[in-house]
């Protein structure tokens, strides 16, 4: 890496101290559900020359801890989330793999509190005006809004953004190309997750060049 990239690393990586440093990472997370530790890597690469400098591997598969483990390894450039954290313990193992930011679906007082343990940067899941309130209470002002389409969508953020103006979001569940512009344009939305940055059926493939495609149009939204 050339001294102005490693300048332009070391500058992020100091910012990842908050939830919602996430946001200044790219306009959209890749959501992603490993079923093969091998595409990690590869994976991570595609997404990074495409412009996207982050990935949320989700817990959902086997492979998501070690896959956290290799891309943090192997692409140091990457910033590697742990999504669908849902059980007690689930946090210190993504953050001893080496997730730099931990993401949840929903939240529960015990599931907080391991998050808090953690010491790592989380978006806690809000799919309500009181759901998101909690949080507030608890320090967040960063967090998910999950799952947003069902959940309200566009009308639902431009509607809490009024009473509740210091809270920002990073949209998650049925997002499309075609309607994350809608979301990014919303004051109180730092980013958008979604899946079809890398589909099953390209990773299947080692698709990597449309992947790459794909990520450079994700990252041109903002």
């Amino acid at each position: 890496m050339t001294s102005g990239g490693t300048t332009a690393l070391t500058r992020l990586e100091s910012k990842m101290n908050t939830a919602a440093d996430v946001f200044d990472l790219a306009p959209v997370v890749p959501v992603v559900a490993l079923d093969d530790v091998e595409h990690a890597v590869p994976l991570a690469e595609a997404l990074l020359r495409g412009g996207i400098r982050t990935i949320e591997v989700t817990l959902r598969t086997p492979a998501g801890l070690p896959a956290i483990e290799r891309i943090a390894a192997e692409v140091p450039d990457m910033v590697a989330g742990a999504g669908t954290i849902t059980e007690i313990g689930q946090a210190k193992q993504a953050a001893d793999a080496g997730a730099r930011y931990l993401v949840t679906p929903g939240t529960t007082d015990r599931l907080l509190d391991d998050l808090d343990a953690s010491g790592v940067p989380y978006l806690a899941g809000a799919g309500t005006v009181s759901e998101a309130m909690r949080l507030a209470e608890r320090g967040a002002s960063a967090m998910k809004f999950f799952p947003a389409e069902p959940s309200g969508g566009v009308p639902f953020l431009k509607g809490i953004a009024g009473p509740l103006p210091q809270l920002r979001f990073c949209p998650t569940g049925g997002i499309s190309p075609a309607t994350a512009p809608d979301y990014l344009a919303l004051p109180n939305v730092g980013c958008v997750g979604g899946s079809w940055l890398a589909p099953k059926d390209l990773l299947a493939a080692g698709d990597w060049a449309r992947i790459e495609q794909l990520a450079a149009e994700a990252a041109a939204l903002r």
